[in-house]
């Protein structure tokens, strides 16, 4: 359906048209969301930064989520999980998260600190929602901030975390929802890791561009 997360998020840009030099801030989930938020900034001439949040892993099984947490300490948990971890588990698994967002935000942010979110509209973007808990956890972190709006906007998810997700938002623009969805991998051509090197050079192509503008 894309051919990489460049062209999902120059098709998403032209979903969010109407948000075009707007009072708008972009924030992206590093790292996957990055390339694709960067077209949709670029598109809407708005602010552009990254919110960071993680995935907090099982411990026995790293690639699988029990939750998330987001750079200001709001955490998502889903429910099942408090009955399957102790609270102390818990913890020490956020307190490893917490030590990687300090990295990210040191390192792909630059430690500089978000815009200010207050009676903005806030477009959340990531490459794709699959249980949806890293956008969850951040979608809590904005909530605090005061925004006049608060959209998500991603190129694929599920049916049902769309659903659950667009109860906690003001609105949500998806481009494809596919009937059979296992990964967001499954609608991207070209689906790699992304490294924080191509982040940071993203990163430098925004500055660049807000110092032609």
């Amino acid at each position: 359906m894309f051919k990489d997360r460049k062209e999902a998020g120059q098709k998403l840009a032209r979903a969010l048209k109407k948000y075009r030099n707007k009072k708008v801030l972009v924030l992206a989930i590093p790292r996957g969301g990055v390339d694709v938020a960067y077209e949709v900034a670029k598109y809407l001439n708005s602010e552009f930064s990254l919110l960071i949040a993680r995935k907090l892993p099982y411990p026995d099984n790293p690639e699988a989520g029990f939750g998330a947490i987001a750079e200001d300490g709001s955490t998502f948990i889903f429910e099942f999980a408090k009955q399957e971890l102790s609270r102390e588990m818990i913890e020490e698994i956020k307190k490893g998260q917490k030590e990687e967002i300090k990295r990210r935000i040191k390192i792909l942010r630059k430690n500089k600190k978000l815009p200010s979110m207050k009676g903005k509209i806030i477009i959340l973007i990531d490459d794709g929602l699959a249980m949806g808990s890293t956008m969850r956890a951040a979608i809590l972190m904005c909530k605090k901030k005061k925004p006049a709006k608060l959209v998500v906007a991603v190129p694929v998810s599920g049916r049902n975390v769309a659903k659950e997700i667009s109860k906690e938002i003001d609105e949500l623009i998806i481009l494809e929802k596919p009937e059979f969805f296992e990964a967001v991998a499954q609608v991207y051509q070209n689906w790699y890791d992304v490294s924080d090197a191509e982040v940071l050079e993203i990163m430098k192509r925004w500055a660049e561009r807000k110092q032609i503008t």
